[in-house]
């Protein structure tokens, strides 16, 4: 077998089909009407509806109930686990510090701890905000909240 080659490569036997040529004569099959039937929206040249249209019947897309939202400037608020806080190796916590250890993303100004996981070291919060419950704990741990 020779080697294989830019030049030289080409689809395997049967796996192109010539392309259907329509309206070329009825002695092809496909003249006269060209596969599009008789009359109608989709017999005609640029007539067709949008995607997603029904016939009329209400679409899908407007049947369906509005679901979810998304708060602007959603993506500069986190939240941080007291397990998160637990297996940084730094003391002061802030939050450049939650963006260096990858707790955080890169965009992030604002970030709140909230009551989720264990924590049982000694830890000083400054510029972050906790619920009561996470404030709770840290404070149990000896910890503090420095605003």
């Amino acid at each position: 077998m020779s080697q294989l080659q830019l030049n030289t490569l080409q689809p395997a036997a049967g796996a192109k089909h010539a392309a259907r040529r329509v309206g070329r004569g009825s002695g092809s099959g496909y003249g006269k009407t060209a596969g599009r039937g008789h009359k109608g929206q989709k017999s005609r040249s640029g007539g067709y509806h949008k995607v997603g249209f029904e016939g009329g019947q209400m679409p899908l897309q407007r049947r369906l109930p509005k679901r979810g939202f998304t708060a602007p400037g959603g993506h500069l608020h986190a939240e941080v686990r007291l397990s998160d806080l637990q297996r940084l190796d730094v003391e002061e916590i802030d939050v450049n510090v939650l963006k260096q250890a990858g707790v955080v993303g890169q965009l992030v100004r604002y970030a709140k701890v909230i009551k989720s996981g264990e924590l049982s070291r000694k830890v000083v919060l400054k510029g972050l905000r906790a619920t009561a419950g996470a404030r709770a704990a840290i404070e149990a741990a000896g910890g503090s909240l420095a605003e």
